[in-house]
């Protein structure tokens, strides 16, 4: 039986044409009491009755009508009422506060062409760069999410280090972790007012991903072991990976890029809601 007085996080919101020319909303829920998973279709009507801000990811709603399928896993929604709004992202000064302490980490290079080549694209692209989700729905998926994401890539990179020092070339596997995402300030579009995340569609028809972005800016500079690590970053092909890690006989650097992105995108800050606390912890 479907709780009546149930609340929900929005998980993903987005919104598409059917065949028949109309618009057509998609959104994800969370029961936040036994976390099940609800997923529902606005038809056009449904989605003239509300606003952008209604929709935004991480607020908490209540539902007032839908109609269900037997299972109760998914829903027509006509209407619902917001109980919690959401937060769009991190504070700009929070921000900048993980933008500059990447920077640090690559100024303190040895390798001046490394550390002139990566201080360049971030000074570069910084006003993106603050701005930018780390992805559409799975992780980090909110105003100043790729700084945080790329931000903790670094730091998961920095610990583990010392333990394989003898395998990796410490500059490279940081400067990796600082590029291995980057591409994503052109693949996506995040509307500052309601936060709702869109592919750049101009970008997908000139990119495959952003992870062929960052391999080709680093080969095309000189950097080939950096590529490769970005190359690998997703592990498997079917996952987006330009280089799968479950070939044989791999260098052991390929590998690293791809588990400090994993546990970030598993361990840290990964929805907007774990954000309200970065003030004191930046």
């Amino acid at each position: 039986m479907l709780d009546l007085k149930a609340k929900y996080e929005i998980l993903s919101f987005s919104i598409g044409d059917t065949k028949a020319g109309t618009k057509m909303g998609k959104m994800q829920l969370k029961n936040i009491e036994d976390n099940s998973i609800l997923n529902c279709v606005l038809w056009e009507e449904a989605l003239n009755r509300i606003s952008d801000i209604s929709t935004r990811v991480g607020n908490i709603i209540k539902i007032i009508t839908a109609s269900y399928n037997e299972k109760y896993n998914n829903c027509l929604l006509n209407n619902f009422e917001v109980i919690e709004q959401a937060i769009l992202g991190i504070d700009l000064e929070v921000r900048e506060k993980y933008f500059n302490k990447i920077l640090n980490v690559i100024e303190g290079f040895k390798d001046e062409k490394l550390k002139n080549f990566v201080l360049k694209i971030l000074k570069d692209n910084k006003e993106k760069i603050l701005v930018a989700p780390a992805a559409k729905q799975m992780h980090h998926n909110y105003i100043g999410g790729l700084v945080l994401h790329t931000w903790e890539c670094i730091e998961m990179a920095q610990a583990v280090l010392p333990k394989v020092k003898k395998y990796l070339n410490k500059e490279e596997v940081l400067a990796a972790a600082t590029l291995h995402d980057m591409g994503k300030i052109f693949e996506y579009d995040i509307n500052l007012d309601s936060g709702m995340i869109e592919y750049n569609e101009q970008f997908r028809k000139d990119w495959i991903s952003h992870s062929q972005w960052a391999y080709t800016l680093c080969m095309s500079n000189g950097f080939l072991n950096m590529a490769k690590m970005i190359a690998a970053h997703h592990a498997r092909t079917e996952w987006g990976a330009m280089i799968d890690l479950g070939e044989r006989d791999l260098e052991p650097f390929y590998y690293i890029i791809h588990h400090v992105d994993d546990l970030s995108a598993k361990f840290g800050a990964t929805r907007v809601n774990d954000v309200r606390n970065l003030a004191k912890e930046g």
